[in-house]
């Protein structure tokens, strides 16, 4: 915008024709700006840019659960909610632009289907997106907030820590907002720069009261959040929005739960244990496969699925094991929930430790733009990682 600003005031007394704006004229406001510059030319081709720093690999088809259909993350989003809202008449869905769909269309089709009262927008206001759940919740309904990117809920942190995190504790379990759910886009999508690509989930680990749920594909996306929206603790469940589309399974199309705060061995080994949770785990996949061609080196990838309250148990077990861990994220390094991981199997596993536990994560600066294939912690930091550890 500034820039737009300063091009307009230098122009001011220019000759430049710019009558053409958006009237499709020769003189265009594009052809303008492309004339200013001497080394651009129009006619160039653009370049691609590729988003996804990892390659999606779909977990085996659930059996346990009746029949399946394919879906992609946001489809099976909205079949979780579509399930809820069918057999819970108190549940309410609310949010910027979820009645028509959403941004990411995760609630489309859902105001056509269950009226408007029950699936309706809000004000650009997340501090009362949240307070207003906040209160549905307590007067016994099921809430379902939707914030629209996860790095704009921030004004909502308030009412998360000091009233809904608190409110069965204050009370002394006379009320409680246990009933709340709030969603929220996460992580980094390859474009999304600083407003749109950040991991807030260590702002919140430090908040007893509430629980903190992130999925690495649709299967475990849907069966998560019913277990948030049946969960009697106010939940935060984050989605890893570049998975939206990339990430297709086939999905169990009735109702189905994943247990929270259990965390899942996707693949066992002897050698060092990977822990990950949202696309990075996808990330995780690929430097095991390296590592084991490459090194001969046996990796136990962990998903921790819930990052408060994690599963300590599932990976002290697992580090007792291996001797060695590498925990990566997308969150900058210093105070990430990598620290946390790292302090606890410190106290519990510390005679166990072959060597120095790893962090691979993002760097302690603003998510960039044009920057984030340097800054997201991709395949190759984390393999140099484990070849740090295993010559240690």
């Amino acid at each position: 915008m500034a820039a737009a600003a300063r091009f307009f005031i230098r122009g001011a007394n220019s000759k430049l024709p710019i009558s053409g704006i958006g009237t499709g004229a020769q003189s265009s406001f594009g052809a303008t700006l492309l004339k200013l510059s001497p080394n651009c030319n129009p006619r160039t081709k653009t370049q691609r840019r590729h988003a996804a720093h990892f390659t999606y690999q779909p977990d085996p088809i659930p059996t346990q659960y009746g029949p399946t259909q394919k879906m992609n993350l946001f489809q099976s989003v909205t079949s979780a909610l579509d399930n809820t809202l069918a057999s819970d008449p108190t549940a309410v869905i609310f949010g910027e632009d979820v009645a028509f769909g959403g941004v990411f269309r995760c609630t489309v089709g859902l105001r056509d289907k269950y009226g408007k009262d029950r699936v309706f927008n809000t004000p650009l206001c997340e501090q009362g997106i949240v307070g207003f759940g906040i209160g549905v919740a307590v007067a016994g309904a099921t809430a379902i907030a939707e914030i629209q990117f996860a790095d704009y809920i921030y004004p909502a942190f308030d009412q998360i820590v000091n009233e809904a995190a608190k409110y069965r504790y204050r009370s002394g379990n006379m009320f409680d907002c246990g009933n709340l759910t709030i969603r929220a886009p996460w992580g980094c999508v390859g474009h999304g720069s600083l407003y749109h690509s950040q991991s807030p989930e260590a702002f919140f680990a430090h908040c007893p009261g509430i629980k903190v749920v992130i999925p690495r594909g649709p299967v475990q996306a849907k069966g998560l959040l019913l277990s948030c929206i049946a969960d009697k603790n106010p939940c935060i469940f984050f989605e890893p929005k570049i998975l939206y589309r990339a990430a297709v399974e086939q999905v169990p199309v009735e109702t189905y739960t994943i247990p929270l705060s259990q965390a899942e061995i996707l693949q066992e080994g002897s050698d060092v244990t990977l822990v990950a949770w949202g696309t990075q785990v996808h990330v995780m996949r690929e430097v095991a496969d390296m590592a084991q061609e490459k090194l001969g080196v046996s990796c136990e990838l962990i998903d921790l699925q819930t990052i408060l309250p994690w599963d300590v148990e599932t990976v002290c077990k697992s580090v007792v094991k291996t001797g060695r861990l590498l925990i990566s994220h997308e969150a900058p390094v210093t105070g990430g929930f990598a620290a946390e991981i790292s302090s606890a199997v410190q106290e519990e596993c510390f005679l166990n430790l072959e060597a120095p536990i790893s962090r691979v994560c993002g760097y302690d600066t603003p998510f960039p733009h044009i920057f984030e294939p340097f800054y997201i912690p991709d395949k190759w930091k984390c393999f140099e990682a484990i070849k740090r550890m295993i010559n240690y």
